[in-house]
């Protein structure tokens, strides 16, 4: 079984502002029903809602020195809200869990497979 990441992206923190309070618990509760599916297909690793942005802090490496931050580096609107590590036989299983992912989570979903292990 592969591993993959969906990485949930959202255009803007100020879309998701606009959501009213009834869509937010519809939110909520189409994730947490996405979630127990994942989970009885055994297709769940680990999944996480992040915080927004401006709770980010970017280490970079600049010579020698390690430069410290605060907020991501690039200037957009798209930001990485949260995310999910599944077990997939393949990336068409993958992007099927995805379709469902871009619904209850009112986002894009970047699908992405884990290198495989170098071989000693």
């Amino acid at each position: 079984m592969q591993q993959y990441m969906l990485s949930v992206v959202h255009d803007s923190v100020e879309g998701l502002a606009q959501l009213s309070e009834a869509e937010m618990q519809e939110t909520f509760a189409a994730v947490d029903a996405f979630n127990a599916k994942l989970q009885k297909a055994d297709a769940w690793v680990f999944a996480g809602g992040l915080s927004l942005p401006d709770s980010a802090t970017t280490l970079r490496r600049k010579g020698d020195d390690v430069l410290v931050t605060d907020g991501p580096y690039a200037e957009t609107k798209e930001f990485v809200g949260g995310f999910y590590i599944i077990n997939a036989p393949d990336l068409d299983a993958a992007l099927a869990w995805a379709k469902e992912a871009v619904v209850a989570c009112r986002g894009a979903i970047e699908v992405r497979p884990f290198q495989d292990a170098p071989e000693d």
